[in-house]
């Protein structure tokens, strides 16, 4: 956890925190088009090529703006002050769909109320 939190204290916080809450949206709108558009369109063609590239790329592009969250979330718990509850909260959410979303408008607040 040393050698994250090293890496990402080269960068200014503001910048860090912009990356924070953009990867925060990209996990939920990926999480969107992997469950509610490509899940379904598999349903609908099973046997078709197509949704199964789509199944494939945005698998792909979840898993990355997921592994950035859970990335992200070790200098965001410095940044934001937030005690061990509240980290606990962020990591889990990763693993609810939209709850980032949450963590993004309540979490990341620098000054928020305790």
């Amino acid at each position: 956890m040393e050698a994250i939190i090293k890496f990402f204290s080269k960068y200014p916080e503001e910048k860090v925190i912009k990356w924070f809450k953009q990867v925060c949206i990209a996990e939920a709108i990926t999480c969107f088009f992997l469950y509610c558009v490509a899940m379904v369109w598999k349903r609908y063609d099973p046997e078709g090529l197509l949704p199964t590239i789509f199944i494939i790329v945005v698998g792909n592009l979840h898993g990355l703006f997921f592994t950035l969250y859970l990335l992200l979330c070790l200098p965001a718990k410095k940044i934001y002050q937030w005690d061990d509850e509240d980290f606990v909260f962020a990591l889990l959410s990763a693993f609810f769909p939209f709850a980032t979303i949450w963590v993004e408008k309540s979490l990341a607040k620098k000054d928020r109320p305790e």
